[in-house]
């Protein structure tokens, strides 16, 4: 397929890549133009702006940041979606608001263009090697026709519902879920941790036993280790992720205080100097807490 693709960051470059080994045609934007350079060594073309790269494709992938990003590249005069033609097939895999996302669905049916929303589950590793776990809604008949893109980039892909922002209830809901689990693997290291008790043997019994999961195994590793490097996920960006489920929350009437206990401790993280780190760096204000650590 003929394929634009926005944003090309830590998860972008990785399921751009695989589109174009899988031999679809790209043509790439980001803001950061030194990003680009590989992929034209690659054979994708290289826009200018992102209207330029919607221009003359048959679907457009956008992979961006929070809703700023996506707002900016899509919408307004100038932006994608005043290029991209009719009857192609806009594809967001941002994890973005409900909100936006309906706004998006709107805008597009608007200009006889079709929309999905395509978030996905898994961090820059698994982007990279084209195991992404894509939650995928939106037209049938559109999902079908790019399930070959998504075949490119992920593992398995869901296909949830006929209306593109179940996809992103359920992206941010899944978000919400893996913070309750480092929240919880972090208050539970801590007490193991002031108990004198290696906490790698916490995390070998738990994984061994009940919690066989990859989410314990690789968020427990690195939270029994005080390991947050390399850094897969921004802790501002699980932050973003948190008001957004708030927020859909507070829309559908649904109480939720388990995400404004987790709200407050990325706030607590940030405030303590982490926000350059990976998410699961809440841990470290559960250390603090219990007299395990001082704060930087």
């Amino acid at each position: 397929m003929k394929v634009g693709f926005i944003g090309l960051g830590s998860m972008g470059s990785g399921m751009a890549r695989n589109l174009i080994q899988a031999g679809h045609s790209l043509t790439v934007f980001n803001r950061t133009r030194s990003r680009t350079e590989e992929f034209q060594s690659l054979g994708a073309k290289v826009a200018g702006t992102p209207s330029e790269a919607a221009s003359d494709v048959e679907a457009l992938i956008t992979m961006l940041a929070d809703d700023h990003a996506l707002e900016d590249a899509m919408l307004g005069p100038g932006r994608a979606i005043q290029s991209l033609p009719a009857e192609a097939v806009h594809i967001s895999m941002s994890t973005i608001s409900v909100l936006l996302s309906r706004r998006l669905t709107a805008a597009h049916r608007e200009k006889q263009q079709h929309y999905l929303a395509a978030p996905v589950f898994g961090r820059p590793d698994a982007a990279g090697a084209g195991k992404l776990y894509i939650v995928a809604a939106g037209p049938a008949k559109q999902i079908e026709r790019c399930h070959v893109l998504f075949d490119a980039m992920g593992q398995k892909t869901f296909v949830v519902d006929q209306e593109a922002p179940a996809a992103n209830v359920i992206k941010l809901t899944g978000n919400f879920l893996i913070s309750t689990v480092i929240e919880s693997l972090a208050e539970s290291v801590a007490l193991v941790r002031k108990s004198g008790i290696d906490a790698t043997k916490f995390l070998e019994v738990m994984t061994g036993s009940l919690f066989a999961a990859p989410i314990f195994r690789n968020y427990g590793g690195m939270i029994a280790k005080a390991q947050f490097e390399p850094v897969g996920f921004k802790l501002p960006l699980g932050f973003k992720d948190n008001r957004l489920v708030l927020a859909a929350a507070e829309e559908a009437g649904v109480p939720m205080p388990m995400a404004s206990l987790i709200h407050d401790r990325f706030l607590a993280a940030m405030a303590q100097g982490l926000e350059n780190g990976d998410w699961t760096e809440i841990a470290r204000v559960s250390f603090r807490s219990a007299g395990l650590e001082k704060a930087a």
